[in-house]
């Protein structure tokens, strides 16, 4: 049984026994639901009044013409996207073109037949009622993505804020008297939470990649000492694998590029880690080359050469899709959330390069992608480095530290007092504002979720009280959060706050940090 409505048309012309004709023909042969206008005015108000799937308007009338109707009807929300079918004697290809400028999707001449005017009405109303369909399907799929990323994204701050906690004590601990014993139970803690962290990040970048928020930073760095700082990352797992772990450089390549390390580091340590996970024997090269360098514009392909298990053809297509490994006893024997190739994949798409693999099954696979970055002159390179030392400073700050969880706030006081700083800390925003209007800070480090007054909230209450107070310097305001969707940072900067970190942080990220705005 068809449930979907009877198609509602609209005919306009001003020749009554015309109106009458079609009406007829359409009402009889096709049971349509059909309304009739005499003139433009009249057919504006109708077509206003009542949800239509098609107008047949004719073009010669006296008081308005149809295509200053038809202009009229795809400026009205409740009509633009109405098809209209123009009725007309005039065939020359002026009046023809003029009518598609209008809006209009067909013409159908006088005198016609009435199996055209059926035809014609019949494949307009059925491809609208497509194109409706489709974009509600297009809707219902956003939203259903966009509740999805959302979730992931929700569940990923709750994990990343207790994790700041545990990656924070580890810290903490390392630096202090422990037995052999306990070294060794400490670097267990410390692999399983970067592990687990790991895991965290991939869920939380998949969700960003679904959403359409991965952002890229373009900052000047060496290729060479980034993907080295992986290999030495890294090898601590080659070791206990008794995996050599190798790294050739194509010296062609230029010192210092522009783009974003962290994003190509972030592919790198997916393939080489993935081949650690696949290889027992031998061990993993990699190998950084010029593919081309064009004007400013180098490209690199990096390749990642294992001595591992190989891959086989019919695995290859599955390897870059998301949740997806070899199969289900892979993921029992290997582990992982099979998100790692898929997100490389992404983000190599976004640099406009490539991914794929070369193997053959038992004999060791090559993972590669290729890259496309802009080259830097040293002059600027210099002038870069210059502007980075000025303003630095390793004189003790007074710090008020924003944040309600108590654990975290133990990471922030340990690591900011090991850097030789006074701190104090303010359980919400609320009390963060009534602190900072009672004493005199250097720096503040602010939550972003926490009762009573969030972070948000309580930036906009400190800029505000510094407005009225007539300060020409601001207190140094920065978010400390688990929140790193797109959007975030420019939430957190037009509050007022003046920089970001993200939990969970190193301490060697926050010193940084604070040698930056000191």
């Amino acid at each position: 049984m068809n449930s979907d409505p009877k198609p509602r048309i609209l005919i306009v012309d001003d020749m009554k026994s015309s109106l009458l004709h079609m009406k007829q023909i359409l009402v009889k042969k096709e049971n349509y639901q059909v309304a009739t206008a005499e003139n433009g005015l009249s057919a504006l108000r109708k077509a206003k009044a009542q949800k239509l799937d098609l107008i047949l308007l004719d073009v010669v009338m006296p008081d308005m013409s149809g295509f200053e109707v038809c202009r009229e009807l795809k400026k009205m929300p409740q009509t633009c996207d109405v098809p209209v079918i123009f009725l007309t004697s005039k065939n020359d290809s002026a009046s023809i073109l003029e009518g598609f400028e209008c809006g209009a999707v067909d013409y159908v001449l006088k005198p016609f037949l009435a199996e055209e005017l059926i035809a014609r009405t019949k494949v307009h109303i059925q491809l609208n009622r497509i194109q409706n369909q489709l974009l509600l399907a297009k809707e219902k799929a956003e939203m259903a993505t966009n509740a999805k990323s959302l979730f992931l994204a929700n569940m990923s701050h709750e994990i990343r804020t207790p994790m700041n906690g545990v990656v924070g004590m580890v810290e903490a601990l390392k630096s202090t008297q422990l037995t052999e014993e306990q070294q060794e139970f400490l670097e267990i803690i410390d692999i399983s939470s970067d592990n687990l962290l790991s895991v965290i990040n991939d869920i939380l970048d998949f969700s960003k990649v679904e959403a359409g928020q991965i952002e890229f930073e373009n900052t000047t760095f060496n290729i060479h000492d980034s993907i080295e700082e992986v290999i030495k990352m890294i090898s601590f797992k080659t070791n206990q694998k008794d995996l050599y772990l190798n790294f050739n450089f194509d010296r062609k390549i230029p010192e210092f590029l522009i783009g974003d390390p962290l994003r190509i580091k972030q592919i790198l340590i997916n393939l080489i880690n993935n081949a650690v996970k696949f290889t027992t024997d031998g061990g993993i090269t990699v190998y950084c080359k010029l593919v081309s360098l064009v004007n400013k514009t180098i490209e690199i392909k990096i390749n990642v050469i294992d001595t591992g298990i190989g891959i086989s053809p019919e695995v290859k297509g599955k390897l870059f899709k998301s949740f997806t490994q070899a199969d289900a006893s892979t993921t029992r024997k290997y582990g992982g959330t099979g998100l790692g190739l898929a997100i490389s994949k992404s983000l190599t798409k976004m640099m406009n390069g490539e991914i794929g693999v070369d193997s053959v099954e038992g004999k060791g696979a090559t993972f590669w992608f290729t890259i496309k970055l802009k080259t830097t002159s040293e002059e600027s390179i210099i002038e870069e480095f210059e502007n980075e030392d000025i303003g630095k400073s390793k004189k003790s700050l007074h710090i008020l530290v924003a944040e309600d969880n108590s654990i975290n706030q133990r990471v922030a006081q340990y690591n900011l007092e090991k850097l030789g700083h006074k701190i104090e800390i303010a359980e919400n925003g609320e009390l963060a504002v009534k602190m900072f209007e009672s004493n005199n800070y250097d720096l503040i480090f602010m939550d972003i979720q926490m009762p009573i007054m969030d972070g948000l909230d309580a930036t906009k209450k400190i800029r505000s009280i510094e407005l009225k107070a007539g300060k020409t310097k601001k207190i140094p305001i920065v978010a400390m959060t688990a929140n790193t969707l797109k959007g975030d940072k420019e939430n957190f900067m037009n509050a007022g706050m003046t920089d970001y970190i993200g939990k969970p942080f190193k301490a060697n990220e926050l010193s940084t940090l604070i040698r930056r705005l000191s």
